[in-house]
């Protein structure tokens, strides 16, 4: 599969062939997961977020499950605090999937379950960071992917 040029740092990114498919091995799962373009941009943006933005890996979880409207579905990355709350979700889409309003209501629908602060969507060419006023109801989108010890 060839890969797109993202609009991140490049990754190390480990790979291998199993069963003619190539995976990659995700850090914070701790194991090979097939490489789909989504992957792809996750596996980068979370090697942003830990070496560029200064995330603690140990804080950052993929492929969390939350229960939304009596079904299990599961957001690509989530962000918890030290108290282990969560803080932020990111949502993860191919880089030829555009970030339509769709999109964003997904990652919406996902913080009535856990209620963070944070949620940033990327493609990988495009990131979309908006943190949320959970008492005032406000939301201010960013510039950019804030640096970890800029969250508090």
């Amino acid at each position: 599969m060839p890969s797109p040029t993202l609009n991140l740092p490049p990754a190390d990114l480990k790979l291998r062939q199993s069963d003619g498919h190539t995976t990659v091995l995700d850090p914070l799962r701790r194991r090979y997961v097939k490489l789909t373009p989504e992957e792809h941009v996750r596996q980068h943006f979370v090697h942003y977020l830990i070496h560029h933005k200064g995330y603690p890996a140990g804080l950052l979880g993929n492929e969390v499950s939350l229960t939304l409207n009596g079904m299990v579905r599961r957001c690509d990355t989530v962000l918890y605090g030290l108290d282990r709350q969560p803080r932020m979700i990111v949502e993860y889409k191919a880089p030829t999937v555009p970030l339509t309003q769709k999109v964003f209501d997904q990652i919406y629908r996902y913080n009535t379950v856990l209620r963070v602060e944070w949620l940033i969507v990327s493609n990988g060419l495009q990131h979309v960071v908006c943190h949320l006023n959970l008492q005032k109801g406000t939301c201010e989108f960013l510039p950019q992917v804030p640096d970890y010890d800029a969250l508090n």
